[in-house]
């Protein structure tokens, strides 16, 4: 009697969980794993980047890795799986191929796995899974091919170039179509590119992100450039192209950096901003910075002069809690939060992330001092988590660490205000009836004119310079 074994559970499929509340893909920043390598159950396999924030993976199997579905660098749909892993190394029946068994040529890709038990699946602590269909649509011309095992190799070459392997040759030839993965086919259809007129150059035949922009620079008008990009350090990854004879550098935004641009357009045409400014003499604040670095009870933080600023505003949102509010569009209400989550600006390599301090408005000052070192670390490192950056009430953005006076900063969405510190320097100030040098700053307050009139902002930001000037107040006022 002929005996047969269950291929389907010794390998298990690792899923792109939905690691932020809804997002739909992520971009395989780097594998920490190999195929051959043992895992097991919460390693940590790959690192991915959201719209929102990198996040680590860990894989919820013991087994060894059998396959790779993605390179660094790909974009994958939540969804879509991304490693395969033997979880009963050593037995008898046989290995499946690298690639997942092709479908048939009238199934699109991605239903045998839809069909499949779906067992556990990898959950982030505070994130759901997404349970929104992934279901490739069937490749054009895999039809045509009139004969069965055409068919076959058909889907055999559309499943290895899924996988970004390319296809044996005589499947190639068959199917008379280009090499190239599904984000590559996708940028060509964006910027029209016809794939079949391009020479690749990725390893065996395949279409990279380089070729297409190679292609369009090469049809590009050199009479009517377009205008040179914006090039700031963080930006510029492995992955910019040069274009137009060196003339032009074009970076794909994605990632934080596009979440980023699509918040900021629709804030800052959403509420509508006002931005007040103030001059203040912080020589005190300055000196009682030096003081608290000498004090045992703030021994083990950093003190400087953003953790007082950040101490001025929070008591100042005390003295005026209104400002610390929300709009909600679709109830037409003012939502006032009596609790602060503090966010603060940082630039990082991966853009700009606002990470908030929860409850910032019960910390007493040693405490804030730690959470504002854990925060700018964190963030630093790209270990800043999409929970971290939810939240937020109000932010204080320090543009002054770059040597800039002040700016006009934009609200983060759903907040009511946020708080531009510029450069303290040195700077002739009437004192006690005489010119004298003293440290000196500019702070602007914008906030979002439909929770907050003219009055109540410049009573803010007027407290919060009036602490500053006189930090005593931070006792006589807390």
């Amino acid at each position: 009697m002929t005996m047969t074994t269950d291929t389907s559970a010794r390998y298990r499929e690792f899923k792109m969980p939905d690691v932020g509340e809804g997002l739909t893909e992520a971009e395989i920043l780097k594998w920490y794993v190999q195929p051959g390598d043992t895992v097991v159950d919460g390693q940590v396999v790959c690192e991915v980047e959201t719209a929102k924030a990198a996040v680590e993976l860990p894989i919820p199997y013991d087994g060894v890795v059998h396959a790779l579905r993605f390179d660094e660098g790909t974009t994958v749909d939540v969804g879509a799986s991304i490693i395969t892993v033997d979880v009963a190394p050593g037995s008898d029946d046989g290995a499946p191929a690298p690639a997942a068994a092709p479908a048939p040529a009238a199934e699109p890709a991605g239903e045998a796995e839809a069909a499949e038990p779906k067992g556990r699946q990898p959950v982030l602590v505070g994130y759901g899974v997404s349970e929104a269909s992934t279901k490739r649509r069937p490749r054009r011309g895999a039809a045509a091919v009139p004969e069965q095992g055409a068919a076959a190799s058909a889907g055999a070459a559309i499943q290895a170039e899924m996988n970004g392997h390319a296809a044996p040759a005589p499947v190639a030839e068959a199917l008379s179509r280009p090499l190239a993965k599904p984000p590559v086919r996708k940028l060509a259809k964006d910027l029209g590119v016809d794939l079949a007129t391009i020479t690749p150059t990725g390893p065996d035949g395949i279409i990279t992100r380089e070729d297409v922009h190679a292609a369009t620079a090469a049809t590009a008008v050199p009479e009517a450039p377009e205008a040179p990009a914006s090039v700031s350090a963080p930006a510029a990854t492995a992955t910019a192209v040069v274009t137009a004879g060196g003339r032009e550098t074009r970076i794909p935004v994605k990632g934080v950096r596009k979440a980023t641009a699509a918040a900021m357009v629709g804030s800052a045409f959403t509420a509508p901003h006002v931005t007040e400014f103030v001059t203040v003499d912080v020589t005190r604040t300055m000196k009682l910075v030096e003081e608290l670095k000498s004090d045992k009870d703030m021994a083990g933080v950093r003190v400087n002069p953003l953790l007082l600023i950040a101490k001025a505003l929070l008591v100042a949102i005390k003295r005026h809690p209104e400002v610390n509010a929300t709009w909600d569009e679709a109830a037409q209400e003012i939502v006032l939060k009596h609790y602060v989550n503090l966010g603060i600006a940082a630039a990082t390599p991966r853009g700009l992330l606002v990470p908030n301090i929860k409850d910032a408005h019960d910390q007493t000052l040693p405490q804030l001092a730690q959470s504002l070192g854990e925060l700018v670390s964190t963030a630093r490192e790209g270990k800043t988590t999409p929970a971290a950056m939810q939240g937020g009430t109000v932010t204080i953005t320090n543009v002054g660490v770059f040597g800039v006076d002040t700016g006009t900063p934009i609200l983060n969405p759903g907040e009511s205000a946020i708080l531009a510190v510029g450069a303290i320097k040195l700077q002739p100030w009437v004192h006690k009836g005489k010119v004298k040098p003293r440290q000196v700053t500019t702070l602007a307050l914008s906030f979002d004119h439909r929770l907050v009139d003219g009055e109540l902002g410049s009573k803010v930001l007027a407290d919060v310079a009036a602490v500053l000037e006189q930090p005593k107040r931070l006792i006589t006022w807390a």
